[in-house]
C-alpha cells in the first residue's frame, strides 16, 4: 500500500496492489483472466462478474460471500446476486481487485463507495487480517480528514450513499473536519485552497478571512446548510463573513437574471433546474444571519430578482423584500436594474421589484414613532432614497415599452418629505417625453402632473419654459411660478396673467443658465435647448 501526501495541486490518494488489471470485458460480462476456470458468478445490475471463490482469496476476504456460498459445494459454480451493494458494480469491482491484488487508486472521489461496499461485503480484520475496510479507514482518518479539499470532495460524494455515509460516520467526520478548518485563524491556515478573487495573488503573505468560501461552494446546498448553521452556532466568525460565503454560493449556482429576457428565460429553464434553483434560493434565505449588513442590499435585491424569476414561496419573497427595505438607503441605481421576469410585461426593467421594496420601506417608516420620524438621520435616509428612485426613473424612462402608469406609480410613491426639490424628477420626465414622442396628450398630462414646478431650481425652470416636449399646461405653471418669484422681489408689482406670459403680451422673465449656455449640473445627460413656444402652440 502506498499513500501519497501531495497536497498543493493534487489531492491525496492511496495506491493498493501490484498486479496488472486482468479483468476482461465483453458486453455485460467481466471476467478475471486466469489459468484456472472461474467458479463464482456475481450478478450486479445485469452485469456478471466471473471470478474465483478461493484461489485468489475472494471468499477469504469477504465475510458476506462466505455466508452466501456456504450452501454451495466446492465443485458447484455458484451464482450470487448483489444488487443492493452500495456503490453498485463499480464499488464491487474495487473490492474484487483488492482481493486479487490488482493495483487500484483510491482518493476522496471514490473512497465513499469503496468503503461502504467493503463494509457491506464484511471485508473486516475479523474476517482476514489487513483487510480492505481497515486500510480504507486508516486512509480516511490519516489523509482525507487531514486535508481541506479532500474532506470537501468526500463530503460531496456522500450524497450518493447518504444512509450508509451517515451510519458509518463518514458524513459527521467530514463536516467536523471542514468546520474545524474554517474556524482556524487565517494566520494558521497552511493547506491549499481556492481563491480567485480579482486583485488577489497567492503571493500575498496573509491569508484572506474568506479563504474558504469558494471551496465550500462545491457542496450541495443541504451539506452547505449543515456547515453554515454549525458555524453560526459557534459565534466565532462574523455575520459578514458568513454572508460572503452565501454570496459566493449564490453567484455560482443561481441564474444571473440581468442576462435573461422573460420570454427566452422561462423557456430555457427546465422543471428540474427550476426546482433545484428554488431549493438553493430558499435555503440561502434561511441561512442569512439576522444581523443587518451581514449581506449587502445589492445581494438581497439580486436574490429577490431570482425569486421573481423562479417563483419562490410568498413567505420567502416577503422576507427578501423586508430585508432589502431595511438597507434600501445603501442601494445604488445599478443595484436596481433587473429585467422584468413576468411574461406578461413587454418592458424590460422590473419596476414592480423596486416598488415592492420601496413600499416595504415606507411601511416601516409609518410604524415609526413621531419623534423618530423627525430625526435628522431619518430625514437624511428618506431623502437619499428619494434621490435614488428619481435616478432610477431616469434610467427606466429610456425603455421604449415602459407604460406611463408604471413610471407615475413609482414616482408618486415617494412622499413629499423625501423630495425637497424636483430637478431629478423633471430630468426623468424629460427623458421619457423625448423617448416616447408619440405619447398622447392625456398621457403627457398624467406624467407631468406629478411635477411640482415650485420645487424646480431657476436653471431647470429656464429650461422647462423652452421645452417643446412639455404640455402647455405645465409650461404655464412654470412661467407663473417664475413670474411669482420675480414679483416677490419688487414691491407693489402686479402679477402678469399667465395668458399674457404665454402669448407674448409681456416679456417673460429673463432666465439664466440655459439661456446663457450653462449646463444643468448633477445630471448624466445634457438637456438640449428647445425653441420658445409660439403663440399658436397648443398642448
Amino acid at each position: 500500500m502506498n499513500i501519497s501526501h501531495k497536497t498543493e495541486k493534487t489531492m491525496k490518494f492511496m495506491k493498493i496492489g501490484t498486479r496488472p488489471d486482468t479483468f476482461y470485458t465483453e458486453e455485460a460480462t467481466r471476467t478475471f483472466i486466469a489459468d484456472i476456470p472461474n467458479d463464482l458468478v456475481i450478478n450486479i445490475n445485469n452485469i456478471n462478474y466471473l471470478v474465483h471463490k478461493l484461489q485468489f482469496r475472494l471468499l477469504p476476504y469477504c465475510g458476506l460471500l462466505q455466508q452466501l456460498c456456504s450452501d454451495f459445494s466446492d465443485s458447484d459454480n455458484a451464482i450470487i446476486e448483489l444488487h443492493d451493494i452500495p456503490g453498485g458494480e463499480d464499488a464491487f469491482e474495487l473490492c474484487a481487485k483488492f482481493c486479487y491484488g490488482i493495483t487500484i487508486n483510491l482518493s476522496a472521489h471514490n473512497f465513499v463507495p469503496a468503503f461502504c461496499a467493503a463494509k457491506f461485503l464484511q471485508m473486516t480484520d475479523s474476517v482476514e487480517k489487513g483487510n480492505f475496510s481497515a486500510k480504507l479507514e486508516a486512509f480516511f482518518n490519516s489523509c482525507i480528514l487531514e486535508g481541506w479539499k479532500d474532506s470537501i470532495a468526500t463530503l460531496q460524494t456522500t450524497l450518493k450513499l447518504p444512509e450508509w455515509s451517515e451510519n458509518l460516520g463518514i458524513l459527521r467526520k467530514c463536516i467536523d473536519s471542514i468546520i474545524e478548518k474554517i474556524l482556524t485563524p487565517p494566520a494558521q491556515v497552511k493547506w491549499s485552497y481556492t481563491y480567485t478573487r480579482p486583485g488577489y495573488s497567492k503571493k500575498h503573505n496573509s491569508v484572506p478571512k474568506d479563504w474558504w468560501t469558494e471551496d465550500v461552494s462545491d457542496l450541495d446546498v443541504d451539506l452547505l446548510r449543515c456547515i453554515i448553521m454549525a458555524i453560526r452556532s459557534t459565534s466565532v466568525l462574523s455575520p459578514q463573513l458568513i454572508g460572503e460565503a452565501l454570496h459566493v454560493y449564490a453567484c455560482r449556482w443561481l441564474p444571473d437574471t440581468t442576462k435573461l429576457r422573460p420570454a427566452k428565460g422561462s423557456a430555457s429553464q427546465t422543471e428540474q433546474s427550476m426546482q433545484k434553483n428554488l431549493k438553493i434560493l430558499e435555503n440561502i434565505v434561511t441561512m442569512i444571519p439576522a444581523d443587518r449588513g451581514s449581506v449587502s442590499v445589492g445581494f438581497l435585491l439580486r436574490l429577490l430578482s431570482v425569486a421573481n424569476y423562479i417563483g419562490v414561496s410568498p413567505m420567502t419573497k416577503a422576507e427578501l423584500t423586508r430585508r432589502a427595505s431595511l438597507q434600501f438607503e445603501e442601494a445604488t441605481v445599478s443595484d436596481l436594474l433587473y429585467p422584468s421576469t413576468s411574461s406578461s410585461d413587454q418592458h424590460f426593467y422590473d419596476i414592480d421589484l423596486v416598488q415592492a421594496v420601496l413600499g416595504s420601506f415606507l411601511a416601516l417608516c409609518r410604524r415609526m414613532s413621531p419623534s423618530t420620524a423627525e430625526t435628522s438621520q431619518f430625514l437624511t435616509s428618506i431623502i437619499k432614497i428619494g434621490k435614488l428612485i428619481d435616478s432610477y426613473l431616469q434610467v427606466v424612462a429610456r425603455d421604449d415599452n415602459i407604460p406611463v402608469r408604471k413610471l407615475v406609480s413609482l414616482a408618486e410613491a415617494i412622499p413629499d418629505i423625501a423630495r425637497p426639490e424636483h430637478n431629478d424628477l423633471y430630468k426623468a420626465i424629460n427623458i421619457y417625453l423625448k423617448m416616447h414622442d408619440d405619447l398622447s396628450k392625456a398621457d403627457k398630462k398624467c406624467l407631468c402632473r406629478i411635477l411640482d414646478c415650485q420645487k424646480l431650481s431657476p436653471e431647470v425652470r429656464a429650461h422647462a419654459v423652452k421645452n417643446e416636449c412639455l404640455p402647455l399646461r405645465t409650461v404655464v405653471q412654470v412661467l407663473y411660478f417664475e413670474q411669482e418669484k420675480s414679483s416677490k422681489a419688487t414691491t407693489n408689482h402686479k402679477l402678469t396673467p399667465p395668458q399674457e406670459l404665454i402669448f407674448g403680451a409681456k416679456q417673460t422673465p429673463s432666465t439664466t443658465g440655459y439661456s446663457q449656455g450653462k449646463k444643468w449640473s448633477g445630471s448624466d445627460e445634457e438637456l438640449q435647448e428647445r425653441g420658445s413656444h409660439k403663440k399658436n402652440h397648443t398642448s
